[in-house]
């Protein structure tokens, strides 16, 4: 196969032959015949070879000088005319206040191409239509260089403000945080006198009482009798321990009310209504001395003066957000009183109705719907709120709103066409010992005594 390379003359043998190698080589590499080479050719040159590369090695069948290559460069026209001075060919000013080193508009008006730019320029505006022609401004009308054209305002708004000179808009009230309650977070002190005055053999019976009452203890019961019979071992009688656990459960329970009653007493002024009221529920059966009765009465004046104090707060919150057009914030208000069963004055209702009526209307959004609706739905202006107008084509997300609260404002509903549904019951789910054999209760102390001594 033959192959082009590139090929430096070392020397001449005299013989009729030259030695050569590859150009760039350290040492000759082959021998080709003097025919071959051209005239004027001498050692050092590099020629371009032909060669046949075989078994036998590298066989030169050509020999040819390496020519030029051609620059590829784009054809030139020149241009002759007259002669002119070198100092002519390149013009340079310097004009302080040009852009970028360049000259300013009068020295672009002795070039050669400015009478063609204002030919074509008043092709333009011969071009143009006439309303478009004045808009344009002239050479005289513009401004110096340097200086800025006013900028004039969009028609309509020449009498507003500037952006610099508006006004900020007005910061909405903020209301300050209202401060959590603190939850009741009861010591132990009482609870822990108790079992330090009982026997050790008792307290763990009194910690299951103390853990979960009673049923605590059957469980207790059972788990160990389960330990025993995997050992092989007899299970124990669980009587005389839930017995035991019966005798303790009332002086435990005091002893517990006590500790959250002395908490609640320390806190009274922040604690959550909540937690005093179910402090205040539970002295019923906890309180039975002197001291826990006076911690009582003491508990539930406190209560009812929490309770006042946070109705008339209540009632000023309501009225506050009526007063600002938080429509919404009132009627989720009027949803959670601090007193169980209030009835408010017809003023406050009428005004909560007619906020409610007039967040309703065809022009506000589906989403405003919504949200004005789940807070109709639980307050107690809810069966009287109708809407001031409704949309002619009602979309389907509002359609969803009103359905899913149809039951809770029936007005709404009845301005849409829409029949409330009635609620399904609530159905219980199965107990989890539905299938288990009811553990009859065991018999009081009492009862267990006297049958002890019969026995004797």
């Amino acid at each position: 196969m033959s192959r082009r390379l590139d090929v430096e003359l070392t020397s001449d043998r005299g013989d009729g032959s030259w030695t050569w190698r590859a150009a760039g080589a350290r040492e000759p590499r082959g021998v080709v015949d003097a025919t071959l080479v051209p005239d004027g050719a001498k050692v050092g040159e590099v020629l371009r070879a032909d060669a046949d590369f075989d078994l036998d090695g590298v066989s030169v069948v050509g020999l040819a000088p390496i020519q030029e290559k051609k620059r590829n460069e784009a054809e030139r026209i020149e241009i002759i005319g007259a002669p002119r001075p070198d100092e002519e060919l390149v013009t340079s000013s310097l004009v302080k206040g040009g852009r970028g080193g360049r000259g300013g508009r009068d020295d672009r008006a002795d070039r050669g191409d400015r009478g063609d730019r204002r030919e074509r320029s008043d092709r333009g505006r011969r071009e143009a239509g006439p309303g478009e022609r004045d808009k344009r401004p002239r050479d005289s009308e513009r401004p110096p260089r340097g200086e800025r054209r006013p900028r004039s305002d969009p028609p309509g708004t020449a009498d507003r403000p500037h952006t610099a000179e508006r006004r900020p808009p007005r910061p909405k009230p903020e209301e300050p945080p209202k401060p959590k309650p603190k939850r009741l977070r009861p010591g132990r002190g009482h609870r822990s006198a108790v079992l330090e005055e009982l026997p050790p053999e008792h307290r763990p019976i009194a910690e299951q009482v103390l853990a979960g009452d009673i049923p605590a203890v059957r469980q207790a019961i059972e788990k160990e009798n389960e330990a025993r019979r995997e050992r092989g071992e007899s299970p124990i009688d669980g009587t005389e321990l839930l017995a035991l656990a019966e005798k303790l459960r009332p002086r435990l329970r005091t002893a517990e009310w006590r500790d959250r009653a002395d908490a609640a007493l320390a806190a009274i002024d922040e604690i959550d209504l909540r937690d005093l009221r179910s402090v205040v529920v539970a002295a019923d059966s906890a309180a039975r001395d002197d001291d826990t009765r006076a911690q009582a009465a003491q508990l539930r004046e406190s209560l009812a003066r929490r309770v006042d104090s946070e109705q008339t707060t209540w009632l000023e919150e309501i009225a506050s957000a009526l007063n600002s057009g938080r429509a919404v914030r009132a009627l989720r208000l009027s949803s959670r009183p601090p007193k169980a069963g209030t009835i408010l004055e017809p003023a406050l209702t009428a005004q909560l109705t007619d906020a409610a009526n007039a967040s309703l209307t065809a022009e506000a959004a589906a989403e405003r719907w919504g949200v004005v609706l789940e807070a109709v739905a639980f307050s107690p202006v809810r069966l009287t709120v109708a809407p001031r107008s409704r949309p002619e084509q009602p979309s389907d997300e509002l359609l969803a709103a009103v359905r899913k609260f149809a039951g809770r404002v029936p007005q709404v509903a009845a301005a849409f066409g829409i029949e409330p549904v009635a609620a399904e019951p609530r159905k219980r789910a199965p107990r989890k010992d539905a299938g288990r054999k009811a553990v009859p209760p065991p018999p009081p102390l009492a009862e267990t005594v006297a049958k002890d001594t019969s026995t004797e």
